[in-house]
């Protein structure tokens, strides 16, 4: 016997909400209810989200509280700043998933410093599998009525370090991060640097010089994992597809540490884990593995040359990075199967 579990989307048309619907439709417990947006309200969803044919004539409503009352869930698929405003309107006991950035951070000043503005609180974190001082994360979020889903690229660069920040075989003092991102992470706008002609056969870096806006969420993750004063340069690059980001982080190799004792630290924290996966010694991630997935898919080694450690993580942005996050926080949070709905099954080739 199932449950009914009544779900609202806003930014329906965008590629956050359309993957939130892709996503939350192989759950077997949901309904989706009102499908609400801004400038695309009145459209049918088939004009702006073709791919998603069960849906494709229902219409679009305009994203007001009313539209989002007397839902079980909302998930709020809005750019940064305007899900606050939109959540304060909301029944304390429907559980809201916030898929933007506005209630991640902890702290007010660094918000204040990368997106600018009121900080508009913290809500608990969606990431299941963040190392916490008591343990999980997944222990918070039992209950809740309020969730924050991570950043994608917080999400690569957490999940491939903080097994070496929890057993201290890293030094956090210096950690770098390189990441190789898909388009769709930028959202469904139009701009120069998105276009075809701009895009294809080229890579591109951006946010260079410490200024994205996922620095002080990661810093909070590592924090969280242990890594109190960490230092991180962190450097995002489009490159040309759709989907996906391969995150490749290196830190020092803690002094006095064993070589054997770092694996070791990754095999210990995946281990149960069914989303993040630590890949067999000599195999690499790809962003095709995990296509479709709600998996991150981990390698970690020793450079002995330049003593450091390198982990190199592989998501799907749109799938673990985002919409996959806010259903495994909803299974937690209404007390259902973590894993109820999300698949491990990539699309390849």
């Amino acid at each position: 016997m199932h449950m009914s579990i009544r779900v609202a989307v806003s930014g329906a048309s965008g590629y956050v909400g359309g993957e939130v619907l892709r996503v939350f439709s192989g759950h077997p417990d949901v309904e989706f209810g009102a499908l609400t947006a801004h400038s695309s309200a009145g459209d049918a969803l088939g004009a702006h989200q073709p791919h998603l044919r069960h849906l494709a004539e229902r219409v679009i409503v305009d994203t007001t509280a009313e539209n989002l009352a007397g839902h079980d869930v909302v998930v709020l698929a809005l750019p940064h700043g305007a899900s606050a405003e939109v959540a304060a309107q909301l029944p304390p006991e429907t559980l809201v998933i916030d898929c933007g950035a506005d209630h991640r951070l902890e702290s007010a000043q660094a918000w204040a410093e990368y997106y600018g503005g009121e900080h508009a609180g913290t809500w608990p974190y969606g990431m299941p599998e963040l190392i916490t001082p008591s343990g999980h994360q997944r222990d918070a979020l039992p209950g809740t009525r309020r969730i924050a889903v991570p950043g994608c690229n917080v999400t690569a660069v957490t999940l491939g370090l903080q097994p070496g920040v929890a057993a201290g075989v890293v030094d956090p003092s210096d950690v770098v991060a390189v990441l190789a991102n898909g388009y769709s992470g930028a959202g469904k706008k139009l701009a120069v640097p998105y276009l075809a002609s701009e895009a294809l056969g080229s890579a591109q870096p951006y946010a260079v010089g410490g200024s994205h806006r996922h620095v002080p969420e990661i810093l909070q993750n590592l924090a969280s994992a242990g890594a109190e004063g960490a230092r991180l340069s962190f450097t995002p690059t489009l490159v040309p597809m759709a989907r996906g980001i391969l995150a490749t982080v290196t830190a020092p190799l803690a002094e006095g540490v064993n070589v054997e004792a770092v694996r070791a630290a990754w095999e210990d924290a995946y281990a149960d884990e069914p989303f993040v996966h630590l890949l067999p010694e000599g195999q690499w991630p790809t962003t095709a593995a995990t296509l479709g997935a709600n998996t991150c898919l981990v390698q970690v080694a020793v450079d002995g040359k330049a003593g450091r450690v390198v982990v190199v993580a592989a998501i799907d942005n749109l799938v673990k990075g985002t919409a996959g996050a806010a259903l495994q926080s909803m299974n937690v949070a209404l007390g259902l199967p973590e894993t109820t709905g999300l698949t491990t099954i990539g699309v390849a080739p």
